[in-house]
């Protein structure tokens, strides 16, 4: 397990911040793949700026460089070794206009990755903001939301069904519009859960396609 190699201030040139967790951001783009990690139930741990990389450049000058994470993945297989990346976190446009200046930090962080078993990524906010993003924002605000009786009954009918909408679903398990209103945010906490399946690279909406697992 890693911890933070240095303290995330406040700044006035960014957005900074502190997640429910207790890990500090810098920028709204490490914020929202926070959200993502968090939302991911495959990641077992996320620590931000989680070790120093020491370096030297083509000049013989040496230099230090902080990733912004590292993403620790649960392990399916209890014999096998969990999946580990170094991570950098960064807008594409500064990638690219950039890219010169960043090359041999990146390629210092790749190799010390590599020499330790893991992978070193770039995170870009093309690859981290969209539809999957915004699911994670709403639906992790309901991935404590349990109801063990709408729970049930949800499993139960989806079973039958095997293929439905949120609609459909509650439609079918309730007349009155009432319960059917309670049991939308119980939906919602299965599917943040993955309790209940559908396509969350796709914006979620009443009218999405879910199944039962």
């Amino acid at each position: 397990m890693y911890e933070p190699v240095r303290k995330i201030g406040i700044s006035s040139r960014s957005i900074t911040g502190t997640m429910p967790n207790g890990n500090r951001y810098e920028s709204s783009l490490e914020r929202d793949l926070m959200i993502l990690m968090d939302f991911d139930p495959s990641v077992h741990l996320y620590t931000p700026q989680p070790l120093v990389i020491k370096y030297q450049s083509s000049d013989g000058k040496n230099h230090r460089y902080t990733p912004d994470g590292l993403i620790e993945y649960r392990s399916r297989d209890k014999s096998k070794k969990a999946n580990v990346i170094l991570v950098e976190v960064k807008y594409r446009s500064d990638f690219v206009n950039k890219f010169n200046e960043v090359l041999p930090k990146f390629r210092a962080a790749n190799l010390y990755a590599k020499n330790m078993g893991w992978e070193f990524k770039i995170f870009t906010d093309d690859r981290i903001r969209g539809p999957f993003l915004e699911n994670a924002k709403f639906l992790n605000a309901y991935k404590s939301y349990f109801h063990e009786d709408f729970d049930l009954l949800i499993t139960e009918k989806l079973e039958k069904l095997r293929v439905s909408t949120p609609k459909e679903l509650v439609c079918s398990i309730f007349k009155d519009k009432w319960n059917q209103a309670k049991m939308i945010p119980v939906l919602w906490g299965m599917i943040a859960r993955r309790e209940v399946g559908c396509d969350l690279t796709k914006t979620l909406t009443m009218k999405t396609t879910i199944w039962s697992l």
